[in-house]
């Protein structure tokens, strides 16, 4: 039995230049989104960030490739992926409620001698003053956050399911602050990412004026504690 396919030709031809139009379209759309990216870089500010956070969702792996060309490494990359999701969510994030806000530091920040040991809520610092870790806790607490001092993501998937906060700070290394970023906007929180200035896995140092400065997003200055300043020093 031979099949004619004559009568359909018309309908094939027309999927055929649809599929072309569709790629060659999503090919001019990546490309003017990685000049209008790389110019951001180039500049250090961001421009069309929205247009840019949908470019990058629908099409990331050939956004990637093209990056990839134009000699920009994935460190980049991800290091201006996260200072666009914080600039697109600061607005957001300085409306929720210092009470339904928690802020998680990775264990890698205290002292190599930390006397604090590891509960199922991350480990209990116990204020030993051979780390910042301590009084920056004891500040951001009085603030009204929830502060977390976590080994891993495991700990902060079991904690926010727990205390429910509708926006959460991560604290860390460049892959962990993305990976961090990633499971919160699965989990539908509003995120706020902050790389620490060394990496490493034992004495690690943040970056304090960064958290100090997305902390008192939102909140009233007769809140801040006087001393808070110190996290900047």
């Amino acid at each position: 039995m031979v099949l004619d396919f004559l009568p359909w030709n018309p309908l094939i031809y027309l999927v055929g230049e649809l599929t072309i139009a569709i790629i060659l379209g999503a090919l001019i759309i990546a490309f003017i989104l990685v000049i209008i990216s790389l110019y951001s870089i180039k500049q250090k500010r961001l421009y069309f960030p929205r247009l840019i956070k949908s470019g990058l969702v629908f099409l990331e792996g050939l956004m990637r490739g093209m990056f990839r060309f134009f000699g920009l490494e994935d460190r980049e990359l991800y290091t201006f992926l996260i200072k666009l999701i914080n600039s697109m969510n600061s607005v957001e994030f300085a409306k929720i409620p210092v009470s339904e806000r928690a802020i998680f530091i990775p264990q890698c920040l205290r002292s190599s001698k930390c006397p604090a040991h590891l509960t199922p809520e991350g480990l209990k610092c116990r204020n030993c003053g051979q780390c910042d870790v301590g009084e920056a806790r004891l500040l951001l607490e009085r603030m009204g956050y929830k502060v977390f001092i976590v080994p891993g993501s495991s700990f902060i998937k079991r904690i926010v399911k727990k205390y429910r906060p509708k926006a959460i700070v991560g604290v860390g290394c460049l892959s962990e602050v993305k990976e961090g970023i990633d499971m919160a906007d699965k989990m539908g929180l509003v995120v706020m990412g902050i790389v620490t200035l060394k990496e490493g896995c034992v004495e690690t140092i943040a970056n304090w004026p960064e958290i100090y400065e997305v902390a008192v997003l939102g909140i009233d200055p007769a809140s801040v504690p006087e001393n808070l300043h110190a996290l900047a020093d």
